[in-house]
Order: structure tokens, then sequence, then C-alpha cells
């Protein structure tokens, strides 16, 4: 290894500098700020926990995602979150332990063993909002509603929010009488949308015609005219789908009522995450990209392995991608120069303008830094006596 090599960062492994650092730092403190106004508190989960702890639970499908290291003062295995979600479900079933709704949010760093796409980062900034203790659209809806707030507020204007529902495809699966591993074959394939291979693989049930005829349209079920087909097509195979189906459509028009303009997507074949969420899933596209720049869902029974079975709902975004995918354009810090001086009139005007919320930059001595190099466009000059502010501008 050659000196420039040893300081490269490892792969998916990024630093932000000032000026992004800066705009994700504005971001993360305006997004808290709006979830606290909709009651959400906010929680700090632990980077590390006990494995067995980590990955209960929602987190099982981060096994492989998740770095492992040994505890020396327990010889136990300890995980880093790969995803804060767990943990937070975590804090609501365990440490909190309320009857009622419960509302919670978090922002930190999470870390994971790849990236989930190539060239992504390993390292997301993730922010999020959870709800826990309620079993309805309601609630779905409350999340949905704040997550577009979570874009609103990063600028981002072109978006698509798309919807689905995993229970339509368990229930599904249920009215087809499959095996475990027949249902982890089929999932593989509708994940794949691979048509010619579902074909086969239901061609070789024993199902009724109705059945057959919905498994095989469901990965093709989005659109406009989804929600019409769909109900078509299962009003004859089970109750359950209707159901499931049918809270999609009154989500999207309690959505479609309050963000009239909003461009939105239905799709029923969407399995994202289904080993553990169990009703709507969801999640916002800006235009040009193809991975979600947030998403969330409903995962009941997600403290189950606490001892505290609790529906819940939530989403998570990473701010970095938020402020990379924004609008918004990142304002250059502006500041006031100070000179180097001992003198107590300037440093009593440069601690006043420091409390008033102004950036200060005082120079030091024998320092040759120029004041547009730290940012500054104004600068402290002495007139009559007194220390006043003159624009730098040319």
């Amino acid at each position: 290894m050659n000196r420039d090599e040893r300081w490269l960062l490892p792969e998916g492994v990024d630093e932000m500098l000032p000026g992004k650092a800066r705009a994700v730092e504005q971001l993360r403190r305006e997004l808290l700020d709006l979830y606290g106004r909709w009651g959400y508190d906010l929680v700090f989960p632990p980077l590390i926990e006990f494995l067995e702890s980590l990955l209960n639970g929602a987190g099982q499908d981060l096994e492989r995602e998740t770095f492992k290291i040994t505890d020396r003062l327990t010889g136990r295995l300890m995980g880093v979150r790969a995803n804060i979600t767990p943990q937070v479900a975590r804090i609501d079933a365990h440490s909190l332990r309320k009857n009622g709704p419960m509302r919670l949010c978090y922002c930190s760093t999470a870390l994971r063993t790849e990236a989930a796409l190539p060239g992504g980062t390993r390292a997301p900034y993730q922010v999020g909002v959870e709800l826990f203790g309620h079993d309805g659209v309601e609630s779905d809806v409350e999340v949905i509603s704040l997550m577009l707030a979570t874009i609103a507020q990063a600028k981002m204007h072109k978006v698509t929010f798309d919807i689905g529902h995993v229970g339509i495809y368990r229930a599904l699966v249920n009215a087809a009488g499959l095996t475990p591993q027949q249902e982890e074959n089929l999932t593989d394939i509708y994940m794949r949308k691979a048509r010619t291979e579902l074909e086969e693989f239901v061609a070789q049930l024993a199902i009724d015609a109705h059945t057959a005829e919905a498994l095989l349209a469901l990965p093709w079920l989005a659109g406009g005219d989804a929600l019409a087909k769909a109900r078509a097509l299962l009003a004859s195979v089970c109750a359950e789908s209707v159901a499931a189906l049918e809270q999609v459509a009154e989500v999207v028009e309690r959505i479609q009522a309050t963000h009239p303009q909003l461009r939105v997507h239905v799709d029923l074949g969407e399995l994202r995450g289904y080993r553990y969420h169990t009703g709507c899933i969801f999640a916002v596209y800006s235009e040009g990209q193809s991975e979600a720049v947030a998403k969330g869902g409903r995962y009941n029974r997600i403290g189950e392995v606490f001892g505290r079975a609790r529906p819940a709902t939530g989403f998570s975004a990473d701010l970095k991608v938020l402020v990379s995918s924004s609008n918004n354009v990142v304002s250059v810090a502006q500041g006031i120069y100070a000179p180097a001086s001992s003198d107590a009139a300037l440093i009593a005007k440069v601690a006043e303008l420091r409390a008033a919320g102004e950036r200060v930059v005082q120079a030091l001595t024998g320092s040759s830094t120029e004041p547009d190099e730290v940012g500054c466009d104004q600068q402290l000059v002495q007139q009559d006596g007194h220390w006043v502010l003159a624009s730098l501008s040319s």
C-alpha cells in the first residue's frame, strides 16, 4: 500500500465536506422540528447492541448487512446497526412499554456491510418516524403525510408516491395453500418478475382457476387502472385480499384529497420488505431516479419477540440522499471577518455579534488568510474609535 492509498476511505464510506455538511445539518434540524410539531418524540438508539437483540423481529432480514464484533467484556457477539427501525421498535416494546399509540422519531448514522445499490453508500444518515400502537388507515395516512412533508421540506418537487399492500399477496398464498418452500420460491419469482417461470410454477399447483389467474396477474397490477382490475380479479378469490385492496384504495383517496397535485402510482405486485411488512408499503421516487428517496410501510407484531406485539407503521430516508436529490441551492456560508487584535472594544463587538447569531471569524496573528477564504463578505473596521461593519464586496 502506497502513501496515497492509506488515506482512501473504504468503498461506500463517504465524508461530508463543509458545503454538504451544512446543508445536511440544516435539513436535519428542520425535519426534527417538523416531527416534533406532529407529536413525535426523539430517541437515540445505541450504535451497537448484542446481536440477538439487534437481529430479532424485523432485524432478521439485516443479518447479512450487519457488521459483527466481539464484546471484550462479555465475549458475546455484538452488531453495528444496519437499520435503526428495529431498534426503535425495541425501545417502544421493551423500554417504554406504553399501552396507547406512541410516536417516535430518530436521526443517526447506520452502517452496512454492503450498499443497497452499486456505487451507493454503506453509511446512510438515516432519519425517520415510527408510529406504534394503532392498526388502521388513519395511522398509515399520518405517516405517509409526514413522509410527504419531509420530501417537501427537502425542496423536492417532481416526485411520485408509490403504494402497494403485501397483504394481497399473503392472502393469495394462503388461498393457494402453498407450503413455506413453495411460498419462498414464488416470492423469488415475483421479485424478479419472471413471467415464464411464474406461468410454469402456477401450472404445477392444484388450485382453482380464479386463484391461478390472480397469482399470474398480480405482479403486473400497477398503474392508474390497477385498483379497478384488482377488484374484478380478486372478488371471487378471497375476502382477505379484497380487504387489503380496499385499504390501499382508502389511503390513496385520503392522500389525494390533501395532495391533489401529487403523482400517485399503485403497484400491487410490489413485495419490498415482504418478510416483515404486513400491510401497506409505500415509497417516494424522485424524477429520474430508480431508487426510492424515502420508503416505509406497516409492520405489525413488531414487538412480539419482546413480549408485546404492537401494530406499527413508519418510514425512513437517508438525509444525504435527500440533500443530493433536492432542488434546494446550498448557500455559501457568509460571515464577518475581524482582524487579529486584543483590543477590548473589538473583543466586545465580536462577542456581541456572535450572541446575535452572526458568524464571526477572527484572524490569527501571523496568518495570511484572506476574508473570502473563510467565507466572509463583511469585515470589522475601526472608525472614529468604534468597530463597525464594512462590506467586502467589490
